[in-house]
């Protein structure tokens, strides 16, 4: 492979990491702040983390499914730390200062946790269903039976690590709505909008990668 070359892709799976990482920490950040939508409860997490998914099939479609799973592995040591850290110093969305390191925060600890179990989980399944599927269908079944059945099984396992029996008493008693509505809103987003332009946005990353194969 051509230095050039090689270069943009190291350069493309940097970026691709960075944005994992900003995309996670941001998400638990948000996932502590509620929101009620049409009388149903849910949180303001919910429509950033289908990022990710979106994020995740470009990697396996320019990439392939081994080097997606390299970017997860590279991703959620450093996604776990860095959310920690954001969200005591920015608890339940209000900035509590660097004061709050000094001590261990064990309700953001379970939650920077449930992500990292869920992210982890929930990403090798999507990575698992894109790549069994990219060659065998039209061009939009792969992304969409990846996000429909990836953000299921993150979506619960998150909440129900983070929340089942938590100290938030709020979150305790709704989690199950919560992650239902969460869930059903990231099918929204991803479905009527990544999806839709999940084509236009492949190529041009498989021009700054510099892959010239055909897609779909």
């Amino acid at each position: 492979m051509p230095a050039h070359q090689q270069s943009r892709i190291s350069t493309f799976l940097l970026s691709l990491i960075a944005f994992h990482i900003i995309i996670i920490a941001a998400s638990n950040y948000l996932v502590q702040i509620p929101i009620t939508i049409a009388g149903f409860h849910s949180t303001w997490g919910t429509f950033t983390f289908p990022l990710i998914f979106l994020a995740t099939d470009l990697t396996v479609r320019l990439l392939g499914a081994e080097t997606a799973r390299k970017v997860i592995l590279k991703v959620m040591i450093p996604a776990l730390i860095i959310s920690y850290v954001i969200s005591v110093i920015f608890f339940k969305g209000q900035f509590q200062g660097l004061e709050g390191l000094a001590s261990f925060n064990s309700f953001v600890f379970r939650i920077a946790f449930a992500s990292f179990i869920a992210y982890v989980v929930g990403q090798l399944v999507d990575i698992l269903v894109f790549n069994s599927l990219r060659r065998n269908a039209s061009w939009w079944v792969a992304p969409s039976a990846s996000t429909v059945l990836g953000a299921l099984i993150d979506t619960f396992v998150f909440f129900g690590v983070a929340f089942y029996a938590s100290s938030d008493e709020f979150m305790a008693a709704n989690w199950i709505e919560i992650a239902w509505v969460d869930y059903a809103f990231k099918l929204l987003v991803s479905l009527i909008f990544f999806i839709p332009a999940y084509g236009i946005i492949v190529n041009k990353m498989i021009g700054f990668a510099g892959k010239n194969t055909p897609q779909h």
